[in-house]
């Protein structure tokens, strides 16, 4: 997970949403309502259309924008969206009978939840005009503004067409940050893509201009999206290539890029812009902003992240403010500020300097050795507690995980799991049961690593929990289990060798880490031990 997931646990506000999977998709289980009373009524709850196979139609039919979202009862994500899925519903339905928000038990109405792909929750679907053939996947916000937000810009025009210069003028100066399209054709393939664009970023207000007098007045003598900004350069352009057109993704892409400030100050206003502009590495100045020192650290830090926008997005963190609820994430104390981290997001790998320094030039050096692939990551790893290895179910941490998984001697069986986790406070009971069952078996060992406190080079945990089997025996093999939960299933899989009749075993070779020979055996210290 990336660090998103830890703030938003953090009650840090709504972010981008998640998905809930585990295993428990769309089950082919009978739907538990009579099909006999169901009618094609369209009833509500909390201003949602309720809706199932019997009057899905009717609900296409009666309203030219339906954004459905399909859920199950089960699920803590949709548990956590329903206020705001409500109270966005209640909003749309006061402007307007054509935009309504509906809801579908996806446990319960098997056949829909098949018919439109849905294989996580929860998944937000709009249909137009009664098309049920083509919905669109929801890109927006998992908030109620944010959702108000985006079915209002696809209600109506994505972009305010301005007409003459001082309509423009007015457009620019009304917001921080405004996108304008110039095309001397708006019925063109790249102003059309410009307006696709629009309907997706709707915290951006879209204007578009075909007047001549606007392509001069603002210095364009072709195709152009501006990006205009109270901040930084104050202005960005990005000129239509007249041989590839206007590319969707790609523009998308560069204005979430450019529409942020240089250097982001992360704060619960900003945390949603820093998260939704996708940039794949965020280097990150922990500071006490109380401390006139520490402030003036700024001015280094912004003069590197010119070299790297779009790749590495600087981001500084008040420890003594909004930004202190991250600090256990990072392994810091508000005693370890200033300090520096950068954060590979793909995997959440993070990296930090040897010693320190926070001029521009060392700045500039170090991130550009992270990209290069010359720094290793700074692993986290919790301190293991005194009795780890003697309990039924042995505790890991990041400087025991080689010494036990790849004893050549045993067969471990890990657990990685997150303390908030409500899926591995459920399996805790049968866990701790499969240790005492094989507490006392000569090579089968069952453990759990807290993944949120501990980090592992070369193994990536996404989600909570993951089971593991390390098999015993050279080769570092590592078996992924996604069969059932419960002790029986485990052990049939542990006696069978790590795998079950039904499914071959996904496994997969974990390479050692990097300057590091053969693991010792389970019961000796661990390398790091006594430095």
């Amino acid at each position: 997970l990336v660090w998103l997931l830890v703030l938003s646990l953090a009650c840090l506000g709504p972010a981008l949403g998640g998905e809930e999977e585990d295993g428990e998709v769309v089950a082919e289980e009978e739907e538990e309502e009579d099909e006999e009373l169901l009618s094609d009524e369209l009833e509500e709850e909390d201003d949602v259309l309720v809706l199932h196979k019997n009057n899905f139609a009717r609900a296409l039919s009666e309203h030219q924008l339906l954004l459905v979202e399909f859920y199950a009862p089960w699920c803590g994500h949709c548990r956590r969206l329903a206020p705001a899925f409500a109270q966005a519903a209640a909003v749309l339905k006061n402007e307007s009978n054509l935009a309504r928000l509906g809801k579908v038990d996806a446990t319960a109405q098997v056949a829909l939840a098949n018919e439109f792909g849905v294989t996580s929750y929860p998944t937000l679907k709009l249909f137009r005009d009664g098309n049920r053939t083509h919905p669109l996947a929801y890109s927006g916000r998992m908030d109620a503004e944010g959702i108000v937000r985006w079915m209002r810009r696809r209600a109506g025009p994505s972009a305010t067409l301005l007409q003459d210069t001082d309509t423009a003028a007015a457009f620019i100066r009304s917001q921080d940050l405004v996108v304008v399209g110039f095309f001397k054709d708006l019925g063109s393939e790249a102003a059309q893509a410009f307006s696709e664009v629009a309907g997706d970023l709707v915290d951006m207000p879209f204007g578009v201009a075909e007047a001549a007098e606007l392509f001069e007045a603002y210095g364009l003598s072709a195709d152009t999206v501006c990006l205009f900004k109270k901040f930084d350069e104050g202005r960005t352009d990005f000129p239509v290539d007249p041989a590839r057109g206007l590319d969707v993704s790609e523009l998308t892409q560069l204005l979430r890029v450019h529409s942020l400030e240089l250097v982001m100050e992360f704060t619960n206003e900003t945390s949603n812009q820093i998260f939704g502009a996708k940039i794949p590495h965020h280097m990150l100045l922990f500071l006490n902003k109380s401390a006139p020192a520490q402030l003036a650290l700024r001015d280094g830090f912004r003069a590197a992240a010119s070299t790297f926008r779009g790749k590495v997005l600087f981001v500084v963190v008040d420890v003594a403010g909004y930004g202190a609820d991250v600090l256990p994430f990072f392994g810091l104390t508000p005693a370890d500020a200033p300090t520096l981290r950068l954060v590979k997001m793909e995997n959440n790998r993070k990296y930090q300097m040897d010693q320190d320094t926070f001029s521009d030039t060392a700045i500039r050096a170090f991130v550009q050795a992270v990209l290069d692939g010359k720094v290793k990551p700074h692993l986290l790893s919790a301190e293991p507690p005194e009795d780890w290895d003697t309990r039924p179910v042995k505790v890991l941490v990041g400087k025991t995980f080689e010494q036990v998984a790849f004893d050549e001697t045993k067969n471990v069986f890990v657990k990685f799991y997150a303390p908030w986790c409500s899926h591995c406070q459920e399996m805790a009971a049968a866990w701790e049961e499969l240790g005492e069952r094989y507490k006392d078996h000569e090579n089968i060992v069952i453990a759990e690593l807290d993944a949120t406190a501990n980090e592992l080079e070369n193994i990536t945990v996404i989600g909570f929990p993951t089971l593991h089997y390390f098999p015993a025996g050279p080769g570092r093999k590592m078996v992924e289990y996604k069969s059932a939960r419960d002790v029986e299933t485990f052990s049939k899989f542990l006696e069978n060798g790590g795998t079950l009749p039904e499914e071959p075993p996904a496994v997969s070779e974990v390479p050692p880490p990097q300057g590091q020979g053969p693991p010792p055996t389970l019961g000796q210290p661990p390398a790091s031990a006594g430095q």
